[in-house]
C-alpha cells in the first residue's frame, strides 16, 4: 500500500522559513515524480514543485520560484520542501503526491495527474 505522509506545517510570520517532508512508503516503481500541491480555503488544488526520481530533475511554479527548495532523500525515502521567504498569500493546505513518470507526468504540476496523496499539513504565514 502506498503511503505519502507530511509533516512540518505550522504557523510562521511573513519572511520566515519552514521546511516540510513527506516520506513514502510502499511505492515499488523505479521511475516517478513527487510533487507538492497547495489548497488555499475557497480556491483550487495549485502544483507548487516536484522531483524526478529518475534524475533528480526538479520543476516549480512560478509562484514560488526562487523562494522555495524541493529535495529528495532517497536513503530516508523522503521529499522535502524547504520554503523560504514566506508571504501571507503561501498560506495553504500542502500535500504532498506521487505518479508513475511518463513523458505526459514529467515534470508535471497538474494535479489531476497524480495517484496518490498525502492527507496534507497546514501552513499559515501571518503578516
Amino acid at each position: 500500500e502506498v503511503q505519502l505522509v507530511e509533516s512540518g506545517g505550522g504557523l510562521v510570520q511573513a519572511g520566515g522559513s519552514l521546511r516540510l517532508s513527506c516520506a513514502v512508503s510502499g511505492f515499488t516503481f523505479d521511475d516517478y515524480a513527487i510533487g507538492w500541491f497547495r489548497q488555499a480555503p475557497g480556491k483550487e488544488r495549485e502544483g507548487v514543485s516536484c522531483i524526478s526520481s529518475s534524475d533528480g530533475s526538479t520543476y516549480y511554479a512560478d509562484s514560488v520560484k526562487g523562494r522555495f527548495t524541493i529535495s529528495s532523500d532517497n536513503a530516508k525515502n523522503t521529499v522535502y520542501l524547504q520554503m523560504n521567504s514566506l508571504k501571507p498569500e503561501d498560506t495553504a493546505v500542502y500535500y504532498c503526491a506521487a505518479v508513475i513518470a511518463t513523458i505526459a507526468t514529467r515534470g508535471s504540476l497538474a494535479a489531476n495527474e497524480y495517484d496518490y496523496w498525502g492527507q496534507g499539513t497546514q501552513v499559515t504565514v501571518s503578516s
